[in-house]
């Protein structure tokens, strides 16, 4: 499902109109965004945290060369599901 089909689908499930439903999902969006440049996590109960986790500076290889590099210190955006979407998941049947 890309961005157009969830509009739709939130569209649908709403009974609003596509604007309607894109403008809620950039707001969205965009509050987990900002959220998370402040160092902060966004928690939907059921659904799963968003947060900022570290990722320390480490030693890589260049593919090309073989080369050693030095990899920067960065954050990162993290997603812990929760509870009810794990469960709902895991209890999925496989599609073959």
């Amino acid at each position: 499902m890309n961005k157009a089909d969830l509009i739709t689908k939130i569209a649908a499930d709403a009974g609003i109109t596509k604007v309607q439903a894109e403008k809620a999902l950039n707001s969205i969006t965009n509050s987990v965004t900002t959220t998370l440049k402040k160092g902060e996590s966004v928690s939907l109960i059921g659904f799963g945290t968003f947060a900022v986790g570290q990722r320390a500076a480490r030693s890589g290889r260049n593919p090309n060369t073989g080369a050693v590099i030095k990899i920067k210190a960065t954050k990162v955006a993290k997603f812990r599901p929760g509870k009810s979407l794990r469960e709902a998941v895991a209890s999925a049947k496989i599609k073959k």
